[in-house]
């Protein structure tokens, strides 16, 4: 589109220590395009009240965050006055072990402690806070509750692939519930940073490549985690994580380099953070990476400018693990007293783990470096939490309330969770379902009685979550087919290059009426610090693949990761594959349901897979170029040893049941852009979904816009609705999306959020590669 007119803004509308890990300390516990584009444009020191970031986030709700509750407001500025400058520093500094925090307690506060768990241990550090301090303000709790305190949930990623957000929130009530009960305040999730990098391991935690979907996931989990009162029992404080561009690491490497515009900043990487405030979410965590060449834990563009002044955030901003003392490493501070100076005046609140604040913030006030009203500001943010989550009434946990097991109740929505979220890739000859009747079954390969491997990645952190081990996929088979002969063969280890286990394992498959090959990667593999240069599956579980392959009869595969792998291998020799991903504590008996029929398979892939790692990045929502892709002509954007496009597309999976998608329509050719008297018109789309098959089932149905004449160059797809729905065989309905402005607009190079006239796209199907198509004017 042509014909620019910036987005009014209508009313409501805001614009040291060692270098470790959160997940590596717990393993005791035994579970410039920025300064250039910017800077040009002024964006770098921009007025508080920026204009230009004032715009809506697409149906997610109003995007301002809701004033703080009065009472509270008066509550905190009381306990502000009475506070000295110590107690102030102290309620700035996040400490990761029990002794760390009785310390503190006893001579220089601190605010909170976190990564320790057991309500005893916590209530009796509480303790000494609330009664043996002289204001006794308490201590909040924080613990990485990703997807399961107790109770584990499938991964990140494998819940975007369920394409339903009741599955996020099913989550995020169930752990909240456990974590509250077991003396924890906050957790350190949703994790929201899109990525278009699997070779990064922390892409497990997130929800893929998509921004919209991410939005929408995000502000489920904080739904679900804080209700609408996050001081009650059963919720928790939630915090929105890497704040920013995490997901744009070079290489996929953790903590690495991400040089990005700023029109991809807010395009790309900002929505679902600014969805999250939205929906009210407490608290924000920085991330490690450097943001055009300033760290996030020191950009005063992304943290005061955007979030704090644009968005309206009112909780308050913590640092990664040692973030502000790893500026040192960044070279942006010469020393502590640099690295603490470049935080508070970039608006990071709170310290995790490194004492620059508490130890340099009193210099740096007499040195005017900082100032005291930012002091107060951070502290009057973390209190504000505080007191939202009702500390001062009810500092402590009923320690008979604390959650040591898995109730029956959760797991059955951790099992309801998983079979949403597992995707049917390939099914020829529809080899599955199997049927109950079978007569004997080979379970082979180094998962098929895997255990804590099927949690994935930050998993077993909570109270009775690293003694409750996940059922086997060889335990899942036996319960869903009693009758039948079940056998396990392992063939191999997941990373081993032992082949000695191969003749055993193809004899259990040659004597067998079904084979079930189990493979993936560890839980390990994937996560934090966990990036991998080569993303095939890992091992000899290729050679294993194609000796069961050479049996010459038809066989299933299970795959159990955390990233998308180059499955080019597996889809040449297996007949069926289902991707579960890591499943979580009911990952055995998912598993069964769907390949025995109990459930019928209706996730979609959140995340292109690639044919092979030298694609990477490849995602869906890429820009054409001026030589789009031809097999025909060799000087098009392709490679000459690759088919153009993924191996499987964003948004793909099967069913055991077809569906038709068609009649698209729309209840106006032209959406009205939003005048200074309005926010402008709407669009509906309509089209009638059928199941074509014989049995009930799940479809998504997904649509995508196309902006294909626009002052900057546009993504080919942009996902802007989707809908999981359920029809019985022969079944059909009419599934209908609302459009509005804030779906066809778009941030430019200078952060205005900008609606411009034309012609635009829209493609309604059951992927990215959706062809079902109209068009319609903006005017």
């Amino acid at each position: 589109m042509t014909d620019l007119e910036s987005r009014p803004n209508p009313a409501g509308h805001p614009a040291g220590p060692p270098t470790v890990s959160r997940r590596a300390a717990l393993a005791g516990l035994g579970g410039a395009a920025l300064a250039g584009t910017a800077a040009a444009s002024g964006l770098l020191n921009a007025p508080a009240a920026a204009a230009s970031l004032d715009s809506p986030t697409a149906n997610s709700g109003p995007s301002a965050q809701k004033p703080s509750n009065a009472a509270i407001e008066k509550r905190v500025t009381a306990l502000l006055k009475r506070m000295t400058l110590t107690e102030k520093l102290g309620q700035l500094q996040l400490v990761n072990t029990e002794a760390l925090a009785r310390t503190a307690l006893a001579g220089t506060p601190c605010g909170g402690m976190f990564s320790v768990v057991g309500a005893a241990t916590l209530n009796a550090v509480q303790k000494i806070a609330v009664e043996n301090t002289r204001l006794g303000i308490p201590l909040i709790f924080g613990l990485d509750v990703i997807h399961g305190y107790t109770t584990n949930f499938p991964i990140p990623l494998a819940q975007a692939s369920s394409f339903d957000p009741t599955v996020a929130e099913t989550d995020a009530v169930v752990s909240a519930a456990e974590a509250r009960h077991s003396g924890i305040h906050w957790t350190y999730s949703p994790m929201m940073d899109v990525t278009h990098e699997p070779r990064w391991g922390r892409i497990a935690e997130g929800n893929g490549e998509d921004p919209y979907l991410a939005s929408q996931l995000a502000v489920a989990k904080v739904r679900g985690y804080q209700g609408t009162d996050y001081s009650a029992a059963d919720r928790l404080a939630a915090c929105a994580k890497h704040y920013v561009a995490y997901g744009g690491a070079e290489g996929g490497r953790d903590y690495n380099t991400v040089d990005v515009s700023i029109e991809r900043l807010h395009n790309l990487y900002l929505p679902p953070f600014k969805a999250a405030v939205a929906a009210g979410v407490a608290t924000f965590m920085t991330s490690f990476n450097t943001i055009s060449g300033v760290p996030a834990h020191a950009n005063k563009y992304t943290v005061r400018t955007v979030l704090k002044h644009g968005y309206h955030f009112n909780g308050f901003v913590v640092s990664d693990y040692t973030g502000i003392e790893e500026l040192i490493k960044h070279g942006v501070a010469g020393n502590g007293a640099d690295a603490a100076a470049l935080g508070i005046n970039a608006g990071v609140d709170m310290e995790m783990v490194s004492t620059n604040y508490v130890d340099t913030a009193r210099q740096l006030l007499a040195d005017r470096r900082i100032t005291l009203a930012q002091i107060d500001d951070a502290v009057r943010r973390i209190l504000r939490v505080k007191f939202g989550l009702g500390l001062f009434e009810h500092p402590y946990v009923s320690e008979t309330l604390e959650v040591t097991s898995v109730s029956a109740a959760n797991r059955a929505h951790a099992r309801t969770a998983a079979t949403r979220s597992m995707v049917l890739l390939k099914n020829d000859d529809a080899l599955l379902p199997l049927a109950k009747t079978v007569s004997s079954v080979a379970v082979i390969g180094p998962l098929g009685q895997a255990t804590y491997d099927l949690n994935g990645t930050w998993s077993g952190l909570g109270t009775g979550a690293g003694t409750t081990p996940p059922v086997t996929v060889f335990d899942g088979i036996k319960a869903a087919a009693p009758s039948a002969t079940v056998t396990f063969t392992a063939g191999c280890e997941i990373e081993s290059a032992d082949t000695s286990g191969f003749a055993a394992a193809v004899a259990a498959g040659r004597s067998a009426s079904a084979i079930v090959l189990a493979l993936g990667e560890s839980a390990a593999m994937s996560g934090e610090a966990s990036a991998r240069s080569m993303i095939g599956l890992p091992g000899v579980q290729e050679e294993l693949l194609a000796a069961i392959a050479a049996l010459g009869k038809p066989f299933t595969v299970v795959l159990f990761n955390g990233r998308p792998l180059t499955l080019q291998p597996v889809h040449d020799s297996a007949t069926a594959i289902l991707e579960a991903w890591a499943p979580g504590v009911e990952g055995g008996n998912a598993v069964a349901d769907i390949l025995f029929g109990t459930v019928n398979p209706g996730g979609k892939l959140p995340v292109s897979f690639p044919r092979a790692v030298g694609q990477i990045p490849i995602y869906y929502n890429h820009e054409n170029t001026g030589r789009p892709a031809d097999p025909a002509n060799k000087y098009t954007s392709k490679y000459l040893d690759l088919p153009s496009g993924p191996l499987y597309d964003y948004g793909f999976g099967l069913s055991y049941t077809t569906f038709s998608i068609s009649g698209i329509r729309l209840s106006s050719t032209k959406l009205h852009r939003p005048r200074r008297s309005g926010r402008g018109g709407s669009i509906t789309v309509t089209v009638d979904v059928r199941n074509t098959g014989d049995r009930p089932g799940d479809e998504v149905v997904q649509l995508y816009l196309h902006d294909p004449v626009a002052t900057i160059a546009q993504p080919v797809r942009r996902l802007r609705g989707f809908k999981r729905i359920t029809l019985g065989a022969g079944q059909h309905r009419s599934v209908s999306f609302t459009l509005t402005s804030d779906d066809v607009g778009f941030y430019d190079n200078q952060a205005d959020f900008v609606v411009e006239a034309g012609q635009i796209e829209v493609y309604v199907g059951n992927s990215s590669a959706a062809t079902l198509k109209s068009v319609f004017s903006v005017v």
